[in-house]
């Protein structure tokens, strides 16, 4: 049997900590790094038999921190599951990713459904396919903000893509928590890899986010300028931000659908425009359109409006 670790870093997470350890309380170890809490997260921590280290990383970026925290966990540990504090593993979980384990012992790292937002409780709303589950060994995070896995070396067998792990986690936002130096960090991470195609997008979203709309448009722009944006799913939905921030947003989401025509994603908010400026007839057809596209992608850019079969059914029909 593997020994798993459910590892995470916090900051002010007296809040969360116990949902975040009765989740995971099937795993071997639970190991925090804590990176300068003032309420009562590490106490509480030591209280829950949670391993708890004080960990100072300045100036602030996610990566050195994250990495901080996988240089504390003993040799033994063999599959780690980063969990943040605002989420949690979801029951049978352990059994799950054993079996995986099992049936393909070679993979280093393994996906999962991920929950990121809720319509209510219990009602599922963006949800993707995530995998910050892998081997102890061979992996290192990269990146100020928004960070990834990338292998500390070069092993071909850390190349593959990740496995099915069966299981499932769900994140619960805290509105709470602060969004410390995010704009700074996506601004800084652009900086360091001015042709990373997946921070430029983050950056222009986040611009947009905070209502500074003509530099979001601007650096969504340059995102798609950029020869190295060659995801069509992300470069649809650059142009759907796009249409958000016009008064004519028609001409973005046609741009938005000719990347992508295999996705739900531009269809049904054309199928929203037409309804809304009663244009029946591209109405339906777009709503026809939509319904023909069956299969759900796992990644985290649509949402549970763009699936909602029974709605589209009701502006085919006229209703």
């Amino acid at each position: 049997m593997s020994v798993i670790a459910v590892h995470t870093i916090t900051l002010n997470e007296e809040k969360n900590l116990p949902r975040w350890a009765e989740s995971a309380e099937e795993a071997d170890l639970l190991q925090i790094a804590d990176t300068g809490s003032t309420d009562g997260t590490v106490e509480l921590a030591s209280d829950l038999d949670i391993d708890v280290t004080p960990i100072h990383v300045a100036p602030w970026r996610f990566d050195l921190a994250r990495n901080a925290g996988l240089a504390l966990l003993p040799p033994e540990v063999d599959v780690v599951i980063t969990l943040d504090a605002d989420e949690v593993l979801v029951p049978g979980w352990r059994a799950a990713l054993e079996v995986a384990i099992v049936e393909d012992p070679y993979p280093r790292r393994w996906s999962y459904t991920y929950v990121w937002s809720w319509i209510e409780p219990g009602v599922p709303d963006v949800q993707f396919t995530a995998d910050r589950c892998y081997s102890r060994e061979g992996w290192k995070w990269h990146g100020a903000v928004h960070e990834v896995l990338v292998p500390s070396a070069s092993r071909g067998d850390l190349d593959a893509p990740p496995a099915p792990g069966g299981f499932a986690i769900e994140h619960h936002a805290d509105a709470t928590k602060s969004r410390r130096n995010y704009l700074e960090l996506l601004e800084l991470a652009v900086r360091e890899e001015p042709r990373n195609p997946r921070q430029r997008f983050y950056l222009a979203r986040e611009y947009f986010f905070v209502g500074r709309w003509e530099i979001a448009r601007d650096t969504f722009v340059s995102y798609l300028e950029m020869p190295q944006a060659t995801w069509t799913a992300e470069r649809a939905e650059a142009y759907r931000y796009l249409a958000k921030m016009d008064h004519y947003p028609e001409r973005w989401l046609l741009k938005a659908l000719a990347e992508a025509p295999d996705r739900r994603d531009a269809v049904v908010d054309l199928v929203d425009l037409y309804v809304g400026q009663e244009r029946w007839v591209e109405a339906r057809g777009m709503a026809a359109r939509a319904l023909a596209v069956k299969v759900r992608p796992g990644d985290y850019m649509t949402g549970a409006h763009t699936w909602d079969d029974e709605q589209l059914v009701r502006v085919l029909d006229g209703a």
